[in-house]
């Protein structure tokens, strides 16, 4: 099962939010690039970079920090936040990043289905849920849509990967929501990566636990900020 760090950049920093609210943001480093090369010297399997301002504002704002970082590391590099057209898209993979994660125009099945066509191997879809419910443009919009109708609607379009994200336990260190991580792999059969609430290497078991239903990867954030897990424990585990 693959592990992979967060990087969440916002005005140049590397912060964490709690359930995806700016006025609860913590600053863990002035140095993304810093914080990039810590992670991938793990021999970690991918980076996950949001670019916290992009995903307020529609449009990628700290690209010239994710650029320097890709071509500083040697793993694979996703950039979710703020990608919303097809020459975005063009320009963040031509400058060397793997792997594009469409949020909020997940929504639009025309533009995913087209871009889907044209960037397969490297489309991401992140779900980002509430009580069930998706939320969008940096989670400030409540949308009336189930992130399981969702995810099937992906799956139909052709969409590989998922990073689900359940915005309640995001940074909250409470741990993952199994229940609707369950739900979702029964629905689906996309790869699923989860995403928000690990707190202590117990949770990384429990996740662990859900390779056998499906589940591909687990994304990592402020457990390794805050050092309540240690990242080589959580790859030991994964991968074995």
């Amino acid at each position: 099962m693959k592990v992979i760090p967060a990087v969440d950049i916002r005005g140049g920093n590397v912060v964490r939010l709690i359930q995806g609210n700016i006025g609860l943001e913590t600053i863990y480093s002035h140095s993304p690039l810093e914080e990039a090369q810590r992670w991938a010297a793990y021999d970690i399997d991918m980076l996950h970079i949001v670019d916290l301002d992009g995903a307020i504002e529609g449009k990628l704002v700290n690209f010239d920090i994710v650029k320097e970082i890709a071509k500083k590391i040697k793993c694979k590099v996703e950039l979710g936040g703020g990608i919303r057209d097809e020459e975005t898209i063009k320009m963040v993979l031509d400058g060397g990043i793997d792997k594009v994660v469409i949020g909020t125009k997940a929504l639009d099945e025309k533009f995913l289905e087209k871009i889907e066509k044209k960037f397969r191997d490297n489309i991401v879809v992140g779900i980002d849920a509430k009580e069930g419910m998706v939320q969008t443009k940096g989670w400030l919009f409540n949308t009336k849509v189930r992130a399981v109708k969702l995810a099937k609607e992906m799956e139909a379009v052709g969409v590989k990967t998922i990073n689900y994200t359940d915005i309640s336990r995001d940074g909250t260190l409470e741990g993952p929501n199994i229940t609707s991580l369950t739900e979702l792999m029964k629905e689906i059969k996309v790869d699923i990566i989860a995403s928000g609430g690990v707190s202590n290497i117990k949770d990384v078991e429990r996740l662990k636990a859900l390779e056998k239903d499906g589940l591909k990867g687990i994304i990592i954030g402020k457990a390794l900020y805050e050092k309540t897990v240690d990242l080589r424990e959580v790859i030991e585990i994964c991968r074995a």
